[in-house]
């Protein structure tokens, strides 16, 4: 075997890794810290707080006397509050003894003797802090790519082998081939004006250049042009990259995305054979498109043939600054979209319609995680914002040991007058623990074997 051949593969595996755990780790700093501040607002004292778990890399003490620790597993993390018996907030019936015989004013200290409001804050913190870091980023993002200029403007052009390119920065565009373009705030007015247009090579645009109202020939508008690649996709394994243009497919000639994606469409899985131009040289690669359970508007799915690659115009549209407020609400939408597709494709799986390979484990979190960034710190710190959405969703989940099932005990306790009997929770965070470690497990499986 040739050592030296794996050196790729095993530099691969380093990036990889070390984009997974810096994506985890700032996920889960941001949960535990929501439980950590609202705790101490609340006036729940926290013992321990911890970034990953195992041995203890590096701890210091503050001066409320919490320690901060960085653990060597870092696969999650922790904050042990006072009264608790491990990470899952477990009740430690013997330390909460002893503080209500040797000093019961202590007991509100604690997490399971502070008032319940105290409780379903702090507990309830960690999701909201996921969503409220997504949405920040996001609004983060909008704000600094701004908005669409409107009307069309041409921003930068992508070159494209073997085309007409009359366009130039800054030019203006008001129609395509004598189509008006549409107001891009009227709701599915841009899809029929695209739809509309005609399928040549070659279009003419009408386009206003300083003052004078031209037609100019340009490409068709949106090109076989790849502007991401989609991670653990058919497209990623043969290293097709952000960039590359496709310029035929098994021999036949394509400049639109519609023709590249018919006929992987129409491939019914059947490998495909690509020529693609790629900063002036012409290469080939072979693939076979793959399955692919797509969410849609109403909140279905449609399975397709998809190779893994997102198109995008011909080019960069020229922006100007979304303010504050727009961007918020930008931040909120996309967070919203998540929690809505999330909650779609669970529900969707569990009743047989799409399949259960859509859920990804460690593995495939890690692989995507090093694939994105591996395409740019923008697309790396979007890709944490998806991520910790999914982890706040995923922790309200009304599963004994997760924050959500700690919720369900404290709205029975609210509605009861009391809380849950310890031997009923000891009972319950156990099959909790099973069920989490269960769909570990499975979803570890998916990631090996679909």
């Amino acid at each position: 075997m040739d050592v030296l051949s794996l050196i790729p593969q095993f530099g691969n595996l380093i990036y990889t890794i070390f984009a997974f755990v810096i994506a985890l780790s700032a996920i889960v700093a941001v949960h535990e810290y929501g439980h950590y501040i609202v705790g101490r607002w609340s006036g729940i004292y926290a013992e321990v707080f911890s970034i990953g778990f195992g041995p203890v890399l590096w701890s210091r003490i503050d001066k409320r006397g919490t320690r901060w620790q960085i653990a060597a597993l870092p696969f999650g993390g922790y904050v042990k509050f006072l009264g608790d018996a491990n990470a899952a907030s477990g009740k430690d019936e013997a330390a909460m003894s002893e503080i209500s015989e040797q000093s019961p004013e202590e007991l509100r200290r604690t997490m399971h003797g502070a008032p319940l409001w105290a409780r379903t804050a702090t507990v309830a913190a960690g999701p909201i802090f996921n969503f409220a870091m997504s949405i920040l980023v996001f609004a983060l993002i909008f704000f600094t790519q701004g908005a669409t200029r409107d009307p069309l403007t041409v921003g930068s052009l992508h070159p494209l082998p073997g085309t007409v390119q009359e366009l130039r920065e800054g030019d203006e565009i008001h129609a395509i081939a004598g189509i008006d373009l549409p107001d891009f705030e009227q709701e599915g007015s841009w899809s029929e004006f695209v739809d509309s247009l005609p399928v040549d090579p070659v279009l003419d645009y009408t386009v206003l250049r300083d003052g004078d109202t031209l037609d100019v020939s340009a490409p068709w508008l949106f090109p076989p042009l790849i502007q991401q690649v989609v991670p653990r996709s058919a497209a990623m394994d043969i290293s097709l990259a952000q960039g590359d243009v496709i310029t035929a497919v098994n021999g036949d000639p394509v400049y639109a995305f519609e023709q590249l994606k018919d006929h992987v469409e129409g491939s019914d899985g059947r490998p495909l054979l690509l020529n693609v131009w790629r900063d002036g040289a012409e290469l080939e690669f072979a693939l076979a498109p793959r399955r692919t359970d797509e969410p849609q508007s109403d909140g279905g799915f449609v399975t397709h043939w998809r190779i893994g690659i997102v198109g995008g115009m011909m080019l960069e549209p020229a922006t100007e600054r979304a303010g504050i407020l727009t961007s918020l609400g930008g931040g909120v939408r996309q967070t919203l979209r998540i929690i809505d597709g999330s909650l779609s494709g669970i529900w969707h799986m569990v009743t047989g319609a799409i399949s259960t390979c859509n859920m990804s484990g460690p593995i495939g979190i890690a692989e995507t995680s090093g694939a994105m960034a591996s395409q740019g710190a923008q697309n790396f710190i979007f890709f944490i914002a998806v991520l910790s959405t999914a982890v706040g969703l995923l922790n309200l989940f009304p599963i004994p040991a997760l924050d959500g099932g700690h919720l369900v005990f404290y709205a029975y306790e609210a509605i009861s007058g009391k809380p849950p009997s310890d031997k009923a929770l000891r009972i319950l965070m156990g099959i909790g623990v099973s069920i989490i470690l269960a769909l570990m497990l499975f979803s570890v499986s998916n990631d090996l074997f679909c």
